[in-house]
């Protein structure tokens, strides 16, 4: 190689490193200043983690489940350890809908990440109910979740099967404009099925994965940990699961995939865009670590920047295997 031609090649590199990367992303025309988002259930409404952390830094914020009517939650125990994870089994304590709208979301509505209200239900009708409450505010996205393990009722059964799956989310579009996500089950048998028929049905969008469907025993007592007997698992443990998922979804439908399962430091999050996600949400990591999601901000931007990548978009390897 030439003097001149190292000299081209080393300026170029210069330029490449020193501009910013773009980390922001665009899911179902919601433009998000970064990709990384606070997986619902895990932070509150926002302002829990204040305190802590620079909320303003990331790029949305899911809110806690939300429910027509008001939910206590499950009894008895609600989260229990396991190696390299996390089963809980909260089931969906929240205000309801009117209460949040009326107490929470102002204040959310002004930390500055995007608003996206994650919403269930125990009938078609709670969800279509909640919907067009929702609908009538300023939140940027509604998630669907038709995934939760938690509750006997509703949420999971919706998940999976296709069909049920597709009458949901059907319902939802008819009476709301807003952006919507489907939050998907891991747990259903044709997870690419169920995906497929709730785009069809009017997503534009889908996250996954949901907790794994899982179960421990306390041996001492001679009985299950918790009350429901089984729980939801999340944490490290089941991110090759959820790559391997998020991946198998991306090939089989053309809208935006967020990705989630595991995600604990940027790593593991360019993982998920090189299985073709578009965003991720990370969870479990911020219960140990409340500045996990900063540290993978900044992480990304450190690896683009060095690696000479202008947009997330660029690392998915989709199609290529």
């Amino acid at each position: 190689m030439t003097e001149a031609h190292q000299s081209a090649r080393d300026q170029t590199t210069s330029t490449q490193t020193s501009q910013a990367p773009d980390l922001s992303v665009r899911i179902a025309g919601l433009v998000l200043k970064n990709p990384v988002i606070a997986a619902s259930g895990t932070f509150g409404y926002g302002r829990e983690y204040e305190g802590l952390i620079d909320v303003s830094r990331l790029g949305g914020i899911c809110t806690k489940g939300l429910t027509l009517y008001p939910r206590e939650g499950n009894r008895g125990r609600r989260l229990h350890e396991t190696p390299s994870g996390l089963m809980n089994s909260i089931g969906l304590e929240n205000p309801g809908i009117p209460a949040f709208i009326e107490k929470e979301l102002p204040a959310m509505l002004g930390l500055g990440p995007a608003v996206i209200a994650n919403l269930s239900g125990s009938t078609v009708e709670e969800y279509q109910e909640g919907a067009r409450l929702l609908g009538a505010t300023g939140i940027d996205m509604i998630e669907l979740n038709i995934s939760c393990p938690n509750v006997k009722a509703g949420g999971m059964a919706f998940g999976l099967c296709p069909a049920d799956a597709s009458s949901v989310v059907r319902a939802v579009r008819k009476v709301s404009s807003k952006p919507l996500m489907v939050k998907l089950s891991p747990n259903a048998p044709d997870l690419a099925g169920v995906a497929q028929a709730c785009v069809d049905a009017g997503a534009d969008a889908l996250s996954l994965v949901n907790t794994f469907k899982a179960l421990a025993f306390d041996i001492r007592r001679r009985r299950p940990v918790f009350d429901h007997v089984t729980a939801g698992l999340s944490g490290p443990a089941i991110k090759p699961i959820a790559l391997r998922m998020v991946w198998d979804v991306c090939a089989a439908v053309q809208v935006p995939v967020v990705g989630m399962g595991g995600i604990a430091i940027a790593e593991d999050a360019l993982e998920f865009f090189m299985a073709g996600a578009a965003a991720i949400q990370v969870g479990t990591a911020t219960f140990p670590r409340p500045s996990a999601m900063i540290e993978i901000i900044e992480g990304l931007e450190r690896f683009m920047k060095t690696e000479g990548i202008g947009q997330l978009s660029e690392l998915s390897l989709q199609g290529k295997y």
